[in-house]
């Protein structure tokens, strides 16, 4: 009776309703059976695909419909395999097995009865979730062409909060990828870059002929909130295309320094970076300066807390510190800073964790992120994304320190040192 056991568990495991074939219910046994071998043949053609082309996986799996109906194939499995292995431990009869594998038995069937219904449930449960987050953050249909072999992204870091006026982008960096290769070319652009110039068949050329230029007050990351409250009619078909005026006139203006054509943009809400982070279980980061978390002095004798020196793990909200604290340091600090974190959630990012926490960092997107990017180039850029990580990024921030002065720029330098840096990432 003790083998019996052993192999009606083995056997319902591995073969789910190949116990009830034996021992029970032969009905439901084959039907189980059935269901069994289908998951077979379905798991066989996925892997078929992957290794025929994986974009087609991809593509496939960023469906919603497919997903969310997974989702329900995938509960519907889990509630059929709970009920095969409570019949095959009804059917292993233990109370007729001596001594202490008795209480073995009875373990492992409830182990593996319990992680085999939860394992599956969670996977339904991450294929309906991300159905959901697919569908509220990819809200645009079509895709997005390279241009010159290129997909040239804009993130912007919104800095819009309870205690802020109006938003303005916090960080606004380019991620240049080879359509071919993956290679990425980083492009960091102050916020505090002053004299942008926009391009003749920009609708700001009408309003700025001579450019963003009015000292102080017409930085870069300030032209976001200048749209947005006064000259929003120049993009009169933003919002259909998922974007907003202030969102166009920023991509307007980077295009204007960098002389690269956006193809699509992501805006994060600052927010977003803590629950993300906290989402991935934190990040690792090498702090090399002591830096104040909040207050106003430039000595942090008004700080709420302090980030010590030394390899640390920090959780959301004192990464999204260490990236932007400013007194005591320069903006053009907090851009190194920020692409460490960017690097480090990057890092982070690996497939057991996005599986693990799936839900989180599902939750932490779909409240905080905006994007124009079509819900059908998902498989491409996942693709790139993963070709990203295995590559890394080179960085081009045109900070003082590598010769620029967001003052004083010379825009035709940096579209050379812009167009150099994508020459060699191709």
């Amino acid at each position: 009776m003790q083998t019996r056991a052993w192999w009606l568990l083995a056997l319902g495991t591995i073969f789910p309703g190949t116990a009830q074939i034996i021992g029970g219910n032969r009905r439901l046994g084959r039907f189980a059976l059935r269901f069994t071998l289908g998951n077979v043949v379905l798991l066989a053609l996925a892997l078929a695909i992957f290794l025929i082309n994986k974009n087609w996986l991809f593509a496939i799996a960023t469906v919603p419909f497919i997903t969310t109906v997974l989702g329900w194939y995938l509960w519907f499995f889990g509630a059929l395999f709970a009920l095969l292995i409570l019949d095959a431990l009804r059917l292993s009869q233990l109370g007729r097995v001596q001594g202490r594998q008795r209480l073995i038995l009875l373990l492992s069937f409830l182990m593996v009865g319990t992680l085999g219904t939860g394992g599956i449930v969670y996977a339904g449960t991450v294929s309906t979730t991300s159905a959901s987050a697919i569908g509220s953050i990819f809200k645009q249909g079509g895709s997005t062409q390279p241009v010159d072999g290129r997909y040239n992204i804009l993130l912007l870091g919104s800095d819009a909060g309870s205690d802020r006026f109006g938003v303005r982008p916090d960080s606004i960096t380019v991620f240049s990828v080879s359509a071919a290769t993956g290679r990425v070319a980083v492009i960091g652009i102050p916020r505090g870059l002053e004299h942008v110039p926009f391009s003749a068949d920009s609708p700001l050329w009408k309003v700025y002929p001579n450019g963003w230029d009015c000292l102080n007050e017409c930085l870069i990351n300030a032209l976001y909130k200048n749209v947005t409250d006064k000259h929003a009619d120049l993009y009169p078909d933003a919002e259909k295309q998922g974007s907003t005026a202030g969102v166009e006139a920023t991509k307007d203006a980077v295009e204007g320094v960098t002389g690269l054509k956006i193809t699509s943009y992501v805006m994060i809400e600052m927010h977003a970076v803590t629950k993300l982070i906290d989402a991935l279980g934190g990040v690792t980061i090498d702090v090399k300066q002591r830096l104040p978390i909040g207050g106003q002095a430039d000595d942090g004798s008004d700080a709420k807390g302090w980030i010590e020196v030394g390899k640390q793990n920090m959780n959301g909200y004192t990464a999204l510190w260490y990236a932007r604290s400013r007194h005591g340091t320069s903006d053009f600090d907090r851009m190194k800073r920020q692409k460490e974190v960017e690097a480090a959630i990057l890092k982070q990012m690996s497939p057991a964790t996005i599986f693990s926490r799936f839900q989180q960092i599902a939750a932490a997107g779909t409240s905080l992120v905006t994007t124009d990017i079509p819900k059908d180039m998902l498989p491409t850029y996942l693709d790139l994304a993963n070709k990203v990580k295995k590559r890394g990024m080179k960085v081009l921030d045109l900070v003082p320190s590598a010769g620029y002065h967001p003052g004083s720029p010379n825009y035709t330098k940096i579209r050379a040192d812009v167009a150099k840096i994508i020459a060699q990432n191709k």
